[in-house]
């Protein structure tokens, strides 16, 4: 039986798929850590009740998060017989997202998050989601990270949001209207 404690990060390191350790706060590190808050957020919102055409996607996102995980802890260079994000992902993404918008009003001002329980945790994805995408970005800077990760997060957090809109009304929720304060 493996343990589940292996002690080695207990200075502050871990490794990277292909063995090379890097500090804890490397930036893939914080990169693919950002994809699996996100990933265990998806997890709570479906535990959530969403509307049964929502959980078909969230099952296939979360699986999908998994992958780009692992292409995140891979450095390219390292030849690793891994599923890597390719455009065939991010144009799923853009069909569900086009599928779920045929349904919706065409929004004319912005929302708030909220409306019913399952959207507003869908706008707390979306959030995470965006972070996850800066993240990477940044982990860009210094490291090899492919254009279609970053694509993908770009259309997951667009996912998302149509997602919630979708969710409210499931539902029977209106999306909550921003108000603008007028002076």
């Amino acid at each position: 039986m493996m343990k589940i404690y292996t002690k080695t990060g207990d200075h502050g390191d871990t490794s990277l798929f292909g063995g090379q350790r890097v500090s804890k706060n490397h930036s893939r590190i914080t990169a693919y850590g950002t994809v699996d808050e996100l990933n265990s957020i998806l997890g709570i919102i479906r535990t959530a009740d969403p509307d049964p055409v929502l959980e078909e996607i969230l099952e296939r996102v979360q699986n999908e998060l998994f992958v780009l995980g692992a292409d995140l802890a891979t450095p390219p260079e390292k030849n690793a017989r891994i599923e890597r994000i390719g455009d065939a992902h991010v144009r799923r993404l853009e069909k569900d997202i086009d599928q779920l918008e045929k349904g919706l009003k065409p929004l004319k001002s912005f929302i708030l998050p909220g409306g019913s329980t399952g959207a507003a945790y869908l706008h707390l994805a979306r959030t995470v989601c965006r972070r996850a995408e800066r993240s990477c970005f940044s982990c860009r800077q210094s490291e090899i990270v492919s254009d279609d990760a970053l694509i993908f997060l770009n259309r997951l957090s667009d996912l998302l949001f149509v997602m919630a809109r979708y969710q409210n009304k499931s539902r029977d929720v209106r999306d909550v209207v921003w108000k603008a304060k007028k002076q």
